[in-house]
């Protein structure tokens, strides 16, 4: 009997198979997933579970529980090895055969290796997933030293999390600042100085090209070796690679990720897909991209839910994003490239303000740290015409410019 099968168990593949049961779907649904969980949250594997204040079951999308009660049959530590849309099969490493009605791929990424001089030694860890993450903890002590490689959101979670836990910190980033591909001058420089007030030390313009050791990590050298970092642990934090191999290998049109549609289909009938392995257009933006982002996750996944059980539903939100470094949390919506005039509400020096981005007098972005007021107005202003300075003035309540 063919089903609805969801090929990964991220957060896209837990939230389309809840949504198929909202949309009143009441037939057979598969999750497919290589890892031993049913589906998690990524964003506290570098923060809340790192540092131990959550368990498992806090970072679990939902309780196992959930799935048992809405009849979803989830397959851990099994992987999808081939994919026939002409036989609407899914094959795995388990030599089963699992026919569907509809396919959902979310197969989500993997951290982009270093393959350098003594890149296989132990105590070199990549952060993705449960197990990444419990062997870090494994080896994270006070006095350790750890170097961080790749001075990006993730990489200075980790570090904000190693510094407070005792270790000696060190952030390797080859570009002139942290941060440099996502946001601006101004808030690298906000979060370099934020970093080392806290004990972090932040090296850019250090290209990695090796590292030593005996077995075991020992240094990280930079150059042509005039430069090296002693460590006890090595995070690699370089970006993410879209798991598209499966799908090319059937012939569904990828290119920077899963080509889909604003119906969260690709070029394959009755096979879709969601998440962070998607190359999608955004009408709203008017060009397509690929985001590694929870919230454009669950907003495919629900997408794609509708549209599986022939809805005609499209996908078209501004994206949004967010990080935790120590106590502060910086919301993001849109993206700050578009944006040509910068506008500072609050005070950066109390760690508590929000950046504006404007373009030809329309909102395009906004940077927001411990202000999640104004994040949630800032998430309905983009793409409005607005005035610089009432954003700017703290004492204009934001909601009134919504109604301009």
């Amino acid at each position: 009997m063919a089903a609805m099968v969801i090929v990964g168990a991220g957060h896209a593949a837990g939230q389309a198979a809840a949504s198929l049961r909202q949309e009143g779907y009441d037939g057979e649904i598969v999750i497919i997933g290589d890892e031993p969980h049913i589906p998690y949250q990524r964003p506290p594997l570098s923060k809340q579970y790192l540092s131990g204040e959550h368990g498992l079951e806090k970072v679990y999308l939902r309780p196992a529980r959930f799935y048992e009660d809405k009849n979803i049959t989830v397959k851990t530590g099994v992987r999808v090895t081939a994919i026939d849309t002409e036989a609407r099969t899914v094959t795995t490493d388990q030599q089963e055969h699992i026919g569907y009605d509809k396919l959902l791929l979310a197969t989500g990424g993997r951290p982009r290796q270093l393959t350098i001089p003594g890149h296989d030694l132990r105590g070199i860890h990549y952060l993705r997933g449960i197990e990444d993450v419990d062997g870090i903890r494994d080896e994270m002590a006070p006095g350790r030293k750890m170097v961080v490689v790749g001075g990006g959101y993730i990489g200075l979670e980790v570090a904000a999390v190693a510094v407070e836990a005792g270790l000696e910190v060190h952030v390797l980033e080859m570009e002139g600042r942290i941060l440099q591909r996502v946001t601006t001058e101004r808030m690298s420089a906000y979060y370099h100085q934020l970093h080392e007030s806290r004990g972090v030390h932040i090296h850019t313009r250090a290209a990695v090209t090796a590292f030593k050791g005996s077995g075991h990590v020992e240094g990280v050298i930079c150059g042509d070796g005039d430069e090296e970092y002693p460590a006890d642990i090595v995070i690699v934090g370089i970006g993410i690679v879209p798991n598209v191999e499966i799908a090319q290998a059937a012939g569904i049109e990828c290119d920077n990720g899963i080509v889909v549609d604003d119906h969260c289909r690709t070029s394959a009938e009755d096979v879709f897909a969601a998440g962070d392995c998607t190359n999608h257009p955004n009408a709203l933006l008017d060009r397509r991209l690929r985001l590694e982002s929870v919230p454009n996750a669950m907003e495919q996944a629900r997408v794609a839910a509708a549209n599986m059980c022939g809805g005609d539903k499209h996908y078209a939100s501004i994206p949004w994003f967010w990080s935790d470094h120590y106590e502060l949390k910086l919301q993001m919506v849109g993206f700050y490239g578009a944006g040509g005039t910068e506008v500072v509400r609050g005070d950066m020096a109390a760690n508590q303000f929000a950046v504006f981005y404007l373009k030809d007098g329309r909102l395009v972005a906004a940077d927001a740290v411990n202000s999640p007021k104004e994040f949630m107005v800032c998430r309905q202003l983009v793409g409005q015409p607005v005035d610089a300075g009432a954003l700017a003035d703290p004492e204009t309540d934001l909601k009134t410019l919504l109604k301009r």
